[in-house]
């Protein structure tokens, strides 16, 4: 296998970086974790900072937060003090622990105040308003459904989306 280009590693970094918005993440923590994902050792946070021209405290706040939503780990190397970090090495586990973090940060607060919203609010002469936010709730709780029963185990999304690559067209 050939060895990647330095240019090819930080435009997938940049590339990874801006696609980080769509999961809801800032685009540090994006090029932090690309930047572990094209590491072929355990990283520093030195290193990261220095690479990626980030300050040292943003860098570890980013990192923590990595680790929280499970798609960085952090290691220790015998002989040396420092903390190093790795992104998780099973790329299905960690898109799965992304798209669970996704549905529990954005889309349930989201389907659970509109849920509030609807229960509460006095809609007097608002019917056309009611009617359109229960047809939100209706499309958002079916949606809801389906994720969940997608997200139920790591196990179950990677057979479903097996059997889904079976069914797409080449």
């Amino acid at each position: 296998m050939k060895k990647m280009d330095i240019e090819e590693k930080n435009r997938f970094i940049e590339s990874w970086g801006s696609m980080g918005i769509l999961w809801g993440i800032n685009r540090s923590m994006a090029r932090i974790h690309a930047f572990l994902l094209v590491s072929e050792e355990p990283v520093d946070a030195e290193e990261i900072s220095n690479h990626l021209s980030i300050s040292r405290g943003n860098t570890s706040m980013c990192l923590k937060e990595l680790r929280n939503w499970g798609v960085v780990q952090r290691v220790n190397l015998s002989g040396d003090r420092r903390d190093f970090y790795i992104t998780e090495p099973d790329a299905w586990r960690m898109l799965y622990r992304i798209a669970l973090n996704r549905k529990s940060r954005e889309f349930d607060p989201a389907l659970h105040a509109l849920r509030h919203l609807l229960a509460e609010a006095d809609m007097q002469g608002s019917e056309k308003v009611h009617e359109r936010l229960s047809q939100v709730e209706e499309i958002l709780a079916t949606l809801d459904h389906v994720i969940s029963k997608f997200l139920e185990s790591e196990t179950r999304t990677r057979t479903m989306l097996d059997f889904i690559k079976t069914m797409a067209p080449k």
